[in-house]
């Protein structure tokens, strides 16, 4: 809880600084990457060109890319690392036959990878979620992601936590090593793509067809470079974990992550996972963990959700979309 507070203690300031240089409202993104830049005031901040230097709040991997990770990690000859960070046994697991026997194959095929995890995470105070804990990206929605937040991890799906309002983006093993050994995370400064989402979903439709119908719009590379930001009063009706898929499959558009604001939808979500503290603090800071009337985007798409039909996306591309009972 003490990192949810000094994020939202600087929050304010850091938004108020970003208004003063832009001169214009601000996106949710804007508002979430101003403060965890390393020099909100001085770093060059222009959509798409400027190279931004940033200070993530954690980082989470999985048992692939760990290995690696963490080898490296060890060479820095640092006590502890410099931001909290996660292991998650979930990668090595192979489904072929059922759970408890493809577990036991894992265990069994993986012993030296995961007691070296193991130990080096207990020696480094690194958390560690062994085998059969769960899929890293949920258990991330479930323990670690809250609203305004901003993580990197190992593993494309990352951006799952955006269905609680985090910029979540995925890496490599050498980007979590330098955010782990307290060295920022330098990325291009992200364009941001509007969703609006009106309406609600009803009948078949989920939250998934609108990832599908964003994928339509949008092509498998569309979303190259730029965080998709959804909002509007759609977006309200749509529950964290609907949010967290679709926020899940921004990867199949290219996009370095996907993200909605604070609502409450999150707010419950984070009291029924035993964080009601969470939601409280976000509740006193809500009007910056979403985006101001009249942001500007550098796209903007839009989506009725009561006209939304089911869709089914390929075959061989998830941008080939095909909405159920439509002549083909």
């Amino acid at each position: 809880m003490a990192l949810v507070n000094e994020v939202y203690a600087k929050l304010p300031g850091n938004v108020a600084v970003a208004r003063e240089r832009l001169g214009r409202p601000l996106t949710l993104a804007e508002k979430i990457l101003f403060n965890h830049l390393a020099d909100p005031r001085g770093q060059a901040v222009e959509r798409g060109r400027s190279y931004a230097d940033f200070h993530p709040d954690r980082v989470a991997m999985q048992d692939a890319t760990a290995q690696m990770a963490l080898l490296q990690f060890m060479t820095a000859g640092l006590p502890t690392t410099a931001v909290p960070s996660t292991v998650h046994c979930d990668h090595l697991i192979m489904a072929k036959v059922g759970a408890r026997i493809d577990m036991g194959v894992a265990i069994d095929t993986n012993k030296e990878v995961y007691d070296f995890l193991r130990s080096v995470s207990a020696k480094y105070g690194i958390g560690f979620w062994g085998p059969g804990s769960g899929i890293i990206h949920q258990v991330v929605l479930e323990h670690y992601a809250f609203p305004g937040g901003m993580m990197i991890g190992t593993d494309s799906h990352t951006p799952n936590a955006g269905g609680l309002g985090m910029v979540a983006i995925g890496v490599g093993g050498a980007d979590a090593v330098d955010v782990m050994t307290g060295f920022p995370f330098n990325v291009r400064w992200p364009k941001v793509i509007g969703v609006r989402l009106t309406g609600s979903l009803s009948g078949w439709s989920s939250p998934k067809d609108v990832i599908l119908e964003v994928a339509r719009v949008l092509t498998v590379e569309g979303g190259t470079g730029a965080i998709v930001e959804y909002f509007g009063p759609g977006a309200d009706t749509i529950s964290a974990t609907g949010k967290a898929t679709i926020c899940n499959m921004g990867a199949e558009i290219g996009a370095t992550c996907s993200v909605f604001g604070y609502d409450e939808m999150m707010a419950e979500y984070l009291r029924a996972t035993g964080r009601a503290d969470i939601a409280a603090a976000a509740d006193k800071v809500r009007a910056e963990l979403r985006p101001d009337e009249g942001a500007t985007y550098d796209r903007l798409v839009e989506i009725d959700l009561s006209s939304l039909a089911p869709m089914i996306n390929g075959p061989h591309s998830p941008d080939r979309a095909h909405r159920v009972g439509a002549e083909v």
